[in-house]
């Protein structure tokens, strides 16, 4: 590997941003639809749709049949998956990105999801014009583990040092390790849309685990940076 050249590739969901946020962004969005269309209280919806999934049941046709709506559940699920979310980057995680851009070779991200979707969460999220190459399953036409999603960054960059930080300990590492890659996982808590597993034996294990976002820069040794300031 070729330490001056730095590639650091980030997943989305849960690394940059709790993923929750999303959810409750979209709850939000679909209650005031709701409300508006049926002259109904936002709250009563937003609090109905919120005790359901924190219940771990089914909410949208719950919703629809608790509040007697002419709405389908692919309604809802569109604006679920259509809308602009209301969510931001941790704070640990904007400084590290911008301490990131300034000093790696290239960075990218590799999420799984629709396109529309990510589109418009790393819209809101301010990562627009950020990465240097982003990769989205749906566009790409593979997802993780898929090995295809990780070479695209080696072919495109060539010899360097990789690195990939994400949260899912069931697909997010398995490509990265067999190419080579330094992986790390953010150590998240109940709130991961994904459950996690620590089992350090696993293939799907990561090299390295941290529990913010801010460890990775005493990891990741940048030729051009002596050090960073917390």
């Amino acid at each position: 590997m070729n330490s001056n050249r730095t590639i650091v590739v980030f997943d989305l969901d849960d690394t940059l941003y709790p993923e929750v946020e999303f959810l409750y962004s979209a709850f939000m969005e679909i209650a005031r639809k709701l409300a508006a269309e049926n002259d109904l209280d936002f709250t009563a919806i937003y609090l109905h749709m919120m005790g359901r999934y924190e219940k771990g049941a089914e909410v949208f046709q719950d919703t629809i049949e608790h509040f007697q709506l002419k709405r389908g559940v692919q309604d809802l699920l569109t604006w679920y998956r259509e809308h602009l979310p209301d969510i931001s980057l941790t704070s640990h995680a904007s400084y590290v990105l911008k301490f990131i851009k300034n000093h790696a070779y290239k960075i990218g991200l590799i999420t799984d999801g629709r396109s529309l979707q990510q589109r418009n969460k790393i819209k809101s999220l301010g990562l627009d014009n950020f990465f240097d190459e982003i990769i989205i399953s749906e566009e790409f036409g593979s997802e993780k583990p898929e090995k295809g999603n990780f070479l695209h960054f080696t072919e495109l960059y060539g010899d360097g040092d990789y690195w990939y930080i994400g949260d899912n300990t069931s697909k997010d590492f398995i490509a990265p390790n067999l190419l080579g890659w330094g992986t790390i996982c953010l150590v998240g808590d109940e709130r991961n849309i994904h459950p996690q597993n620590f089992d350090k034996d696993r293939m799907e294990s990561p090299k390295y685990f941290v529990t913010s976002l801010k460890d990775v820069l005493d990891i990741i040794k940048f030729p051009s940076a002596s050090g960073h300031k917390s």
